[in-house]
This record gives structure tokens, sequence and C-alpha cells, in this order.
């Protein structure tokens, strides 16, 4: 299999980082591999996302990671976007968190389940506490909307993306969400 590519990116948030590998398909469109959401620098989101991904610095971005790259801009700027058509590779997790990241990616925008619903969505009614814990090693928060899931009191619950909490508010503002106390 071939090694990751990364670039890093402007957007409303702070700067981005999105990492692809090539199709195994001839002519296939890149495969994304992961998110970075907003670090404290671009040197740090850089460097977060070339150890996360195990990814080396694009030389140049195919067009269809563009087009991706646009469509996180223009979420994160307020307009809305629909993530479902992108392929995602998640191979390297295993079966339960592939599970809970497939039932999350199915949540629209201006919705949410709490961990146990996606639990029980999954036959796992019980696995709430683990459903949290697949949750914090999605390797594309946002384009499965991992933010997008509360805790079962309506509560923010966590989120391990850069900026905890306050970044899930905020996207979740972005959607028309807003949490109890006005924070989103």
């Amino acid at each position: 299999m071939n090694r990751p590519l990364f670039c890093v990116f402007d957007t409303a948030l702070g700067v981005c980082g999105i990492a692809w590998r090539e199709s195994e398909a001839k002519d296939g469109p890149p495969v994304l591999v992961f998110l970075q959401l907003p670090c404290e620098s671009e040197k740090q989101t850089e460097e977060t996302i070339a150890a996360g991904a195990k990814a080396e610095k694009a030389r140049r971005i195919p067009e269809h990671i563009a087009v991706i790259v646009e469509t996180v801009r223009l979420h994160v700027k307020g307009i809305v976007q629909d993530f479902s058509g992108i392929a995602i590779d998640l191979d390297s997790l295993g079966v339960f968190s592939r599970q809970v990241l497939a039932a999350c990616r199915d949540i629209k925008a201006g919705s949410t389940l709490s961990y146990g619903d996606v639990a029980r969505i999954i036959h796992r009614p019980g696995a709430a506490r683990a459903v949290g814990h697949a949750l914090a090693r999605n390797p594309v928060p946002l384009i499965i909307p991992c933010h997008r899931v509360l805790a079962a009191n309506g509560g923010m619950g966590g989120f391990s993306a850069p900026g905890g909490v306050a970044v899930k508010a905020r996207l979740l503002a972005l959607e028309g969400v807003f949490l109890k106390g006005g924070k989103g």
C-alpha cells in the first residue's frame, strides 16, 4: 500500500490538515485517511497530521482532494456540507470502531444522538462508554461527524480534537444545534 500524502489549509477555524492515499483501483479517486482540526499553530497541525497519518507532505494536491478541502472550508464557514460521499480508509481500526463510525456517519447536520443511541444502533446497548472511546479514535472528525454525539443528559460529552468541547460546540452551532446554557 502506498504511503499517505497530506496538505494543510486555512479555514474559518484555523489551519486544518488532510491526508489521503491514492486509490488501489485504477483511475479511482484518492481515499481520505486523516483530517486534522486546527492545532495551536500551522506547524503543530502539520506535525500532528504527518505523525498521525504517517504521511509525507504532498507536492501537489489532486483535484479530488482540493474539492474536499473546499467542502471543509465551506462547512466551517457555516455553509453546511454533506460529507457522506467521501471515500475514507478505516481499515486500521477494529470492527467495533468501524461500526461506531459508520453509525455516526449517518447522523445528519442539525441532528444529534447520544453515545447510548449509537450503541443501540450497532446492537451493543451496554457499550455507550466504548462508543466514546471509539469516537476518540476517529481519524476524520467532521467528515465522520463525531461532534454530533452527545452525553445521555443532552450535555456536550467529550471531544478529543484540539480545542476540545469548545470546538465541538462551535461545530454544532454551525449546524444549528445549541445546547443548554446557550452553548452549541
